[in-house]
């Protein structure tokens, strides 16, 4: 991997020890030149990244096809032809920060975006009608559907109104309802009474002004009403929270690492293989994922978009060769029985899955006494 000219002195730059050929003993320092050309430093430092860029597509293709097989060879002292398993985690999470983590500051144009939602409920709307008005579709189910469907526009049009309009259009079906007396418009205005309750208390200050014209008996106490300022402020604050959230991300998948080895060895302790072990075990198995993340997140975030029937698939794909990844990993690495580990691996998941929510709990905590 060394390029430039070798020195004809014995003695280590780096060290001083004695250096028989090219390299030192001690410290394995190549005994070169000090001076060299512009063009030995670059040749130099092109051997040194093909050297890495070998050996991390060596290590990259069987990580991804041979589950488990990676840690074996490592742990077996088979390692010339590997990456360190802290290295190439390191590289490949960063790589996944700046692939997968894009900032959200886009300004969105409520009034366009409120006029294409209109558009899309009075197609659908449509065509509804058009279905059901076709012959062989009985009466009774026609009238259900349609009554269905227009109730659940109009609750999309009322979250849009802005807090007057939904207060002057609740007075107007109670004023409607008083000569009508029906059921249907009944259910509505308890179903919008309830959205502009919850627009109402869109600010703690709005929240308490709607408390103090409540009943004394009606009025929420000391802890609910902490409970509801938190929620208010958390509410918020939720794009930076959210934003900071998806910022610090690596940084959880780095921390739960050591608990997801705990949770494999508790599982595994009868193959009494050292903590260590199981980390490492840990660690291939995480970068394999997020090389999977890198490649599959782009294409449903900039190509497809969410939602899309492809998106489904793709992210359908990605749960598939998950548990397809971690049973033949674990199959390999530990040597148990089929459904020995199809039962282990559950309780690995279950247990990893609370980690990952208590832990999305404190963040998020942490996140909003910081930012408040």
């Amino acid at each position: 991997m060394s390029a430039g000219k070798y020195r004809k002195e014995h003695n280590c730059l780096n060290c001083g020890a004695h250096v028989e050929k090219h390299y030192c003993s001690d410290c394995g320092q190549p005994n070169l030149e000090l001076k060299e050309s512009f063009w030995a430093f670059i040749s130099h430092s092109i051997a040194h990244y093909f050297h890495f860029d070998n050996k991390f597509f060596q290590t990259l293709s069987p990580l991804l096809t041979k589950p488990g097989q990676v840690t074996l060879d490592y742990l077996a002292g088979k390692r010339a032809r590997y990456i360190n398993p802290v290295s190439m985690y390191i590289f490949v999470s960063i790589v996944y920060f700046l692939v997968v983590y894009s900032p959200k500051h886009v300004e969105k144009n409520a009034h366009e975006s409120i006029k294409v939602e209109r558009e899309k409920d009075e197609n659908v709307t449509d065509s509804v009608n058009k279905a059901l008005m076709l012959p062989g579709v009985p009466k009774a189910i026609a009238n259900r559907t349609a009554k269905s469907l227009n109730k659940v526009i109009k609750t999309k049009d009322f979250k849009r109104l802005g807090f007057a309009d939904q207060e002057a259009e609740l007075k107007r079906l109670e004023v409607e309802n008083t000569s009508l007396k029906s059921d249907s418009i009944n259910d509505l205005i308890e179903d919008f009474n309830d959205i502009h309750i919850e627009r109402n208390d869109s600010t703690y200050a709005a929240y308490l002004v709607r408390q103090k014209k409540l009943p004394l008996i009606e009025q929420d106490n000391w802890y609910e009403r902490m409970i509801k300022k938190r929620a208010i402020n958390i509410g918020e604050k939720s794009e930076v929270i959210q934003e900071t959230l998806e910022h610090n991300r690596p940084k959880q998948y780095f921390l739960l690492m050591p608990l997801l080895a705990l949770f494999i060895m508790w599982n595994f302790r009868k193959n009494h293989i050292y903590y260590l072990n199981h980390l490492i075990f840990a660690i291939h198995g995480m970068t394999a994922y997020f090389i999977v993340q890198i490649f599959t997140d782009p294409l449903i975030k900039h190509v497809f978009g969410k939602g899309t029937i492809v998106t489904n698939i793709i992210e359908l794909g990605v749960v598939v060769w998950i548990c397809w990844y971690m049973y033949n990993a674990l199959k390999v690495f530990y040597q148990r029985k089929r459904w020995s580990i199809i039962f282990k691996m559950f309780w690995i998941i279950v247990m990893y899955w609370i980690a990952f929510n208590v832990s999305e709990v404190i963040m998020v905590n942490l996140i909003y006494y910081v930012a408040t």
